[in-house]
């Protein structure tokens, strides 16, 4: 068996070197990438829904915030190794780097990934940031980690296929051998995985409730199950967002009042 350049890497992932180390490290690096993308897109789908479990909610909002920057940091750890992987498999064995459409995508993906990790740590986590700038930040904040979320899903996709159409050569990707068959199952997965994410994030029952909306009902009845627990918070935190908004109304049609 030929021996690549990257096998300390492989090293780490005994499964691959016994399984597939027949193969040579063409194949041996399609299954590192592989498991490797499917680690990273469930720890991104884990850092994504930890605010939306309702048994979540009655930890506090400061837990919550490190335990979704330590699920998005392993995320990007995956994202890294994978990338240095790609780029040690090419360089020994000298194939041009970023030729591909999905090179380039997974480039620019895991470097905007590092920039969304360091902004929310600095913007959400530092005490000193400004509620004003948080507040702010918050909408580009979510809107921007859905994105890159689909965007890892898509660039996985590419790549694993990417893969097998030019790793496959005996038997080829057409004739379904074992890889071929693991990784469609594994692009199902990551689809349906990431329309379960964006179901959940974008249903307003699965929204963690305020700060005061939690203190109400933690007083009111806090032995309650979480599974009954959950929806309750989720309608008190509409009526509570709702009586915030009609008080902010009122003030401003005093002050009309006072100026006219």
């Amino acid at each position: 068996m030929t021996e690549g350049p990257s096998d300390g890497i492989y090293g780490l992932w005994p499964f691959v070197n016994s399984s597939m180390g027949h193969g040579g490290p063409h194949r041996r690096l399609f299954w590192c990438v592989a498991l490797l993308s499917a680690q990273m897109t469930l720890w991104y789908f884990a850092a994504i829904i930890v605010y939306r479990l309702p048994w979540t909610w009655q930890c506090s909002k400061l837990m919550m915030k490190f335990i979704h920057a330590g699920l998005n940091l392993l995320a990007f750890i995956f994202a890294v190794i994978s990338l240095v992987a790609v780029f040690d498999f090419h360089n020994g064995a000298k194939i041009p780097n970023l030729y591909s459409l999905h090179s380039w995508l997974g480039l620019v993906v895991v470097i905007l990934y590092g920039m969304q990790l360091v902004l929310g740590v600095g913007m959400f986590l530092i005490p000193v940031t400004p509620v004003s700038w948080r507040a702010a930040l918050m909408p580009v904040h979510v809107y921007s980690g859905l994105l890159l979320f689909t965007s890892i899903i898509a660039v996985a996709l590419m790549g694993i296929t990417e893969k097998l159409i030019f790793g496959l050569n005996n038997p080829k990707y057409k004739d379904l051998p074992p890889e071929a068959i693991f990784v469609n199952i594994l692009g199902v997965f990551l689809v349906v995985f990431g329309a379960l994410v964006l179901w959940i994030v974008t249903r307003p029952s699965w929204k963690r409730p305020s700060e005061q909306t939690l203190h109400i009902l933690h007083t009111s009845g806090g032995g309650e199950d979480s599974t009954k627990v959950g929806p309750a918070m989720s309608q008190l935190s509409v009526g509570t967002d709702a009586e915030a908004s009609e008080d902010v109304r009122r003030r401003n049609n005093r002050l009309d009042d006072q100026t006219n």
